[in-house]
């Protein structure tokens, strides 16, 4: 156990986390130079062309030190983005130590401190790396600064690297076998060991990987999931070295995996703890908690005949996706589809695109929302996340929405606008402090449903780039809520429906007018585009009809032949805008849903 390190690399996204695990992979050569590729643990292609960790990995890396012994490095690589920060969480539960990367260019951002944190919850020895060395915008000295000031650790042991060129990597890999302390652990003890990831394999079924704590286990032996009391025989173990390499036995400090013919991924949830069935441990391993969603949205084939299809792939994507949740769903405008919930608005993204790549769907959205909390005149509480389900507003005593702590870091020249940006938003502002001469941190408490749109792109486009994010979910406060209806020639469109705050009503009504009008086609009659509070209309544009000229062959005359025709004419119409239909093209149902991220 002495010669095992057992660590992660924790970092803002884009400070080149992956590149620095493809040289620390290189380094240690477990894998023929021919056979390298760049972002090598990144499986997805997604992962790749947005150059963002998804899916947790981790890999052995056996490395013989200056000092001649042999060491086993566990690099548990961690997603970068806050709507995964529970798994990052496990990952680094799982780990001794971890490597906080910092761009030498950029500097500290909003999810450096907060990994940081989440690092020092977990009593990990941190070493600062700063990368990207070799840029010729780096500013090694502002950002050791930084280091110091914002992050409180000492810049004098930072390591400098570039990933990118290979500078540096040897002087990470002494620094993790003489600073990271080894791990601890009874051999012995009854078996203990946290999952902190797992996938799904077509032929072997499920793959849990795990941190053993306590105890050994081997071939053969029973496992039990203390959450759900659900036990295996298992069939393989085995540590990762790019590629399963399966071992007769693994102890207390070790990571690796097991394959026991699990069938689904909900068995093994992240956090869980895996004992022996026949000497169980007396108690679970503290922290774990069931994946929450927070952000909801319907999703729809654009051809129904398509229905069949998406069923088949929400179920395949569940069986890697183990967060993501769906139930049935029906609209009268889009037919058959699945009312989802994700972790966060990047979640939402990623299974979309997943979705229309692997099993070649076209998906239309419905506007996400977040869940509310309604109190009811009898008392009762109802929580409701579609705008289908919301009920009559007499009957509502109180409406409850989640709020969320959101920390932005910018330079202080953006002050303004980021507190205009936040204040618009209905953001109360609680803090802020200069963590340097010319860079603040400020803390505002927000809605989490004004920030599930556009919040983040306008955040980057108003500080060109340079605003970072992160937030927490903090609790549910009182709000004004009301359900925004779009009516089409008097009718009720129910997949258009959005639950919005009072004060926002008549501005996302008239967008969604707006952009409805420029996709509607003419008819031969008016088209009345409406957003409705109930009864209330707020907002209108109208699609004017062709009209055909029925007055032409009256030259000359009295004036009542033209005005008969044109009476003759206005009554056809108003007898077609009685039974005519007016269909919506799939292209006015998106235009609505991209209002807010134009």
């Amino acid at each position: 156990m002495n010669n095992i390190r057992n660590f992660s690399i924790i970092a803002h996204i884009d400070h080149g986390k992956s590149t620095l695990s493809d040289r620390l992979i290189q380094k240690t050569g477990i894998i023929a130079d021919r056979d390298f590729h760049n972002q090598i643990l990144d499986n997805m292609d997604i992962e790749r062309e947005r150059g963002i960790t998804i899916k947790s990995q981790t890999v052995c890396l056996p490395y013989v030190a200056k000092d001649g012994n042999k060491y086993t490095l566990n690099l548990i690589d961690t997603p970068g983005h806050v709507d995964f920060s529970y798994e990052v969480s496990r990952a680094l539960a799982s780990c001794e130590g971890a490597l906080l990367l910092v761009d030498a260019s950029q500097g500290v951002e909003a999810q450096t401190i907060a990994n940081l944190y989440l690092a020092m919850d977990n009593n990990l020895v941190i070493i600062p790396v700063i990368n990207k060395i070799d840029l010729p915008s780096a500013d090694i000295e502002r950002v050791k600064a930084q280091i110091e000031e914002d992050l409180g650790l000492d810049p004098e042991t930072a390591i400098l690297v570039s990933a990118k060129e290979g500078i540096g990597i040897e002087n990470v890999l002494e620094s993790i076998v003489k600073i990271l302390p080894p791990p601890a652990g009874d051999p012995e003890a009854p078996f203990k060991a946290l999952i902190f990831d797992s996938h799904y394999d077509a032929f072997r079924g499920t793959i849990v990987y795990f941190r053993i704590f306590e105890g050994t286990i081997r071939v053969g032996d029973v496992i039990t999931f203390m959450s759900n009391k659900i036990s295996y025989k298992s069939e393989e173990i085995g540590i990762f070295q790019l590629k399963r390499i399966p071992k007769k036995e693994l102890s207390a400090g070790e990571v690796g995996y097991v394959i026991a013919g699990i069938k689904s991924v909900v068995d093994t949830k992240c956090g869980d703890t895996i004992t022996l069935k026949n000497r169980p441990a007396d108690k679970a391993m503290p922290g774990y908690k069931d994946a929450k969603p927070v952000v909801f949205s319907s999703i729809y084939p654009v051809a129904a005949d398509e229905y069949e299809e998406l069923a088949i792939a929400i179920e395949k994507l569940k069986l890697n996706d183990a967060s993501l949740i769906f139930e049935k769903d029906t609209s009268v405008a889009l037919g058959f589809g699945f009312r989802c919930g994700f972790l966060g608005l990047l979640h939402l993204e990623v299974v979309q695109e997943r979705l229309e790549r692997e099993f070649d769907l076209s998906l239309i959205l419905t506007a996400p929302s977040v869940q509310y909390s309604l109190i009811m005149s009898d008392g009762t509480e109802m929580i409701i996340d579609n705008p289908a389900l919301y009920p009559d507003p007499t009957e509502i005593d109180t409406t409850l929405e989640p709020y969320i702590r959101a920390s932005v870091i910018v330079p202080n020249r953006y002050m303004g606008a980021v507190m205009k940006l936040c204040l618009d938003r209905r953001g109360i502002n609680k803090n802020y402090q200069y963590l340097t001469s010319d860079r603040l941190e400020m803390i505002f408490e927000l809605p989490l449903a004004e920030v599930i749109f556009d919040f983040h792109d306008k955040l980057k486009s108003i500080t060109q780039g340079y605003g970072s994010f992160d937030y927490e979910i903090i609790e549910f406060r009182e709000t004004d809520l009301v359900k925004m209806d779009i009516l089409i020639n008097g009718e009720r469109v129910d997949a258009l429906s959005q639950l919005v705050h009072k004060d926002r009503a008549v501005e996302r009504a008239r967008v969604a007018c707006e952009k409805l009008k420029e996709e509607i086609p003419r008819q031969m009659f008016k088209i009345a585009i409406q957003g409705a509070i109930g009864a209330k209309i707020i907002a209108r544009s109208t699609v004017s009809a062709f009209r055909k000229d029925v007055t032409a062959k009256c030259y000359g005359g009295d004036i009542t032949r033209k005005r008969k025709l044109l009476e003759k004419q206005k009554k056809g119409k108003k007898r077609m805008k009685m039974v005519g239909k007016v269909m919506i093209p799939q292209s006015a149902f998106l235009s609505v849903l991209k209002t807010d991220t134009d």
